[in-house]
Protein backbone atom coordinates (compact mmCIF):
# COMPACT_ATOMS: atom_id res chain seq x y z
CA UNK A 1 0.00 0.00 0.00
CA UNK A 2 1.27 3.65 -0.95
CA UNK A 3 -0.72 6.80 -0.15
CA UNK A 4 -0.64 9.93 -2.15
CA UNK A 5 -1.17 13.25 -1.60
CA UNK A 6 -1.32 16.05 -4.48
CA UNK A 7 -0.46 19.60 -4.11
CA UNK A 8 0.57 22.47 -6.26
CA UNK A 9 -2.29 23.25 -8.15
CA UNK A 10 -4.08 26.68 -8.55
CA UNK A 11 -5.27 29.68 -11.06
CA UNK A 12 -3.00 30.73 -13.91
CA UNK A 13 -2.89 32.83 -16.66
CA UNK A 14 -1.92 31.45 -20.04
CA UNK A 15 1.87 31.20 -20.27
CA UNK A 16 1.99 30.68 -16.94
CA UNK A 17 3.42 27.74 -14.82
CA UNK A 18 2.80 25.82 -11.68
CA UNK A 19 5.03 23.02 -10.71
CA UNK A 20 2.54 19.64 -9.24
CA UNK A 21 4.06 17.79 -5.66
CA UNK A 22 3.13 13.87 -4.73
CA UNK A 23 4.44 12.84 -1.73
CA UNK A 24 3.99 9.46 -1.17
CA UNK A 25 4.03 7.69 2.49
CA UNK A 26 3.15 4.45 3.02
CA UNK A 27 6.24 2.93 0.48
CA UNK A 28 9.25 4.22 -1.50
CA UNK A 29 8.80 5.29 -4.43
CA UNK A 30 11.47 3.38 -5.92
CA UNK A 31 9.02 0.38 -5.90
CA UNK A 32 6.63 1.58 -8.55
CA UNK A 33 6.40 3.77 -12.26
CA UNK A 34 4.74 6.88 -11.09
CA UNK A 35 2.47 8.80 -13.30
CA UNK A 36 0.35 12.24 -13.70
CA UNK A 37 -3.31 12.21 -15.18
CA UNK A 38 -5.84 15.02 -15.59
CA UNK A 39 -9.59 14.92 -15.74
CA UNK A 40 -11.53 18.10 -17.31
CA UNK A 41 -14.95 18.73 -16.69
CA UNK A 42 -17.40 15.98 -18.62
CA UNK A 43 -14.33 14.46 -19.91
CA UNK A 44 -12.80 10.99 -19.00
CA UNK A 45 -9.39 11.15 -17.20
CA UNK A 46 -6.46 10.97 -19.69
CA UNK A 47 -3.00 10.54 -19.83
CA UNK A 48 -0.50 13.35 -18.81
CA UNK A 49 3.25 12.21 -17.99
CA UNK A 50 5.06 9.24 -16.64
CA UNK A 51 7.98 7.75 -15.42
CA UNK A 52 8.98 3.88 -15.45
CA UNK A 53 9.69 1.84 -12.24
CA UNK A 54 13.33 1.00 -12.61
CA UNK A 55 15.21 2.82 -15.31
CA UNK A 56 13.18 6.10 -14.90
CA UNK A 57 12.46 6.70 -18.79
CA UNK A 58 9.42 9.70 -19.17
CA UNK A 59 6.84 9.56 -21.13
CA UNK A 60 4.57 12.49 -22.17
CA UNK A 61 1.37 13.08 -24.04
CA UNK A 62 1.71 14.77 -27.19
CA UNK A 63 -0.28 17.45 -26.28
CA UNK A 64 1.78 18.51 -22.68
CA UNK A 65 5.26 17.28 -24.80
CA UNK A 66 7.63 20.00 -24.31
CA UNK A 67 6.46 22.04 -22.08
CA UNK A 68 5.88 19.83 -18.85
CA UNK A 69 8.81 17.57 -17.23
CA UNK A 70 8.07 14.87 -14.68
CA UNK A 71 10.65 13.93 -12.21
CA UNK A 72 11.24 12.41 -8.79
CA UNK A 73 12.93 12.73 -5.72
CA UNK A 74 13.77 9.40 -3.87
CA UNK A 75 14.81 10.87 -0.91
CA UNK A 76 12.15 12.58 -0.38
CA UNK A 77 9.69 10.12 -1.48
CA UNK A 78 7.78 12.96 -4.16
CA UNK A 79 7.33 13.15 -7.45
CA UNK A 80 7.26 16.43 -9.67
CA UNK A 81 5.65 17.85 -12.56
CA UNK A 82 6.77 21.23 -13.85
CA UNK A 83 4.17 22.55 -15.93
CA UNK A 84 5.32 25.68 -18.24
CA UNK A 85 3.70 27.75 -20.98
CA UNK A 86 0.22 26.70 -19.71
CA UNK A 87 -2.71 26.76 -21.28
CA UNK A 88 -6.13 27.13 -21.11
CA UNK A 89 -6.80 23.45 -22.47
CA UNK A 90 -4.77 22.30 -19.21
CA UNK A 91 -7.42 23.36 -17.07
CA UNK A 92 -8.27 20.07 -15.23
CA UNK A 93 -7.98 18.36 -11.61
CA UNK A 94 -4.80 16.88 -11.84
CA UNK A 95 -4.12 13.17 -10.37
CA UNK A 96 -0.69 11.41 -9.33
CA UNK A 97 -0.60 7.89 -9.22
CA UNK A 98 1.46 4.86 -8.75
CA UNK A 99 2.02 1.21 -10.64
CA UNK A 100 3.61 -1.84 -10.01
CA UNK A 101 4.33 -2.06 -13.75
CA UNK A 102 7.39 -3.01 -14.90
CA UNK A 103 8.81 -2.13 -18.27
CA UNK A 104 8.01 0.64 -20.91
CA UNK A 105 6.38 3.65 -18.95
CA UNK A 106 2.56 2.88 -17.96
CA UNK A 107 0.13 5.30 -19.71
CA UNK A 108 -3.64 4.08 -19.01
CA UNK A 109 -5.36 4.47 -16.09
CA UNK A 110 -6.03 0.84 -15.83
CA UNK A 111 -2.21 0.42 -15.38
CA UNK A 112 -2.21 2.27 -11.87
CA UNK A 113 -3.05 1.10 -8.65
CA UNK A 114 -2.35 3.82 -6.30
CA UNK A 115 -4.29 7.15 -6.72
CA UNK A 116 -3.77 11.09 -5.33
CA UNK A 117 -7.15 13.13 -4.56
CA UNK A 118 -6.36 15.48 -6.68
CA UNK A 119 -5.37 19.35 -6.97
CA UNK A 120 -7.27 21.66 -9.47
CA UNK A 121 -5.59 23.78 -11.99
CA UNK A 122 -7.39 26.55 -13.67
CA UNK A 123 -5.36 28.43 -16.69
CA UNK A 124 -7.56 31.78 -17.43
CA UNK A 125 -7.13 33.35 -21.22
Amino acid sequence: QVQLVDSGGGLVQTGGSLRLSCAASGRTIVTFAMGWFRQAPGKEREFVAALSRVRGIASYSDSVKGRFTISKDDAQNTVLLQMNSLKPEDTAVYYCAASIRVGRPPVSVDEYSYWGHGTQVTVSS
